[in-house]
């Protein structure tokens, strides 16, 4: 029995491989993909820097609420939080790699987005969610033979 060529592996990156990369209707030019891996670190780093005073002014604030929110809000601000934890601390793990252009990095940057994704989807944004990781799973995958182990 010969095995199908056109089929969709069925492991989770070889599935989203095949359909973001090699059956995406419309692939990004070299040049673009250069561009994001050499800039990306940095737009990460800066973006960091610039929402670490409004994550911090959030945590404060709705630590100070908790009490006063009830049971439904503390259940959705400490969902919320842990997502935002793990999603920040990943990216803050993957940035020195992500400027030596590992694969490491580029799977924690993987993880990040899979967790974004997962907490949209918790929290009841559907559309968003699938949307923004859509995008986010595309670009990831289109620059990711630029990253090597």
């Amino acid at each position: 029995m010969t095995a199908d060529t056109n089929a969709a592996p069925k492991d989770l990156m070889g599935f989203l491989d095949f359909y973001l990369v090699k059956k995406a209707p419309f692939q990004l030019p070299d040049g673009a993909k250069e561009w994001i891996v050499k800039w990306g670190p940095w737009i990460t780093v800066v973006l960091l820097i610039l929402s670490l005073p409004a994550v911090l002014f959030v945590l404060g604030i709705g630590t100070i609420l908790l009490p006063f929110g009830g049971y439904g809000y503390a259940r959705g601000f400490s969902l919320a939080v842990l997502a935002l934890i793990v999603q920040v601390g990943l990216m803050v793990a993957a940035l020195p790699g992500l400027f030596a252009r590992k694969m490491s990095a580029w799977t924690l940057m993987f993880y990040s987005q899979l967790v974004g994704v997962a907490y949209s989807l918790l929290s009841g944004s559907i559309v968003s969610g699938l949307v923004g990781g859509l995008i986010g799973l595309y670009i990831l995958f289109q620059i990711r033979p630029l990253y090597r182990n």
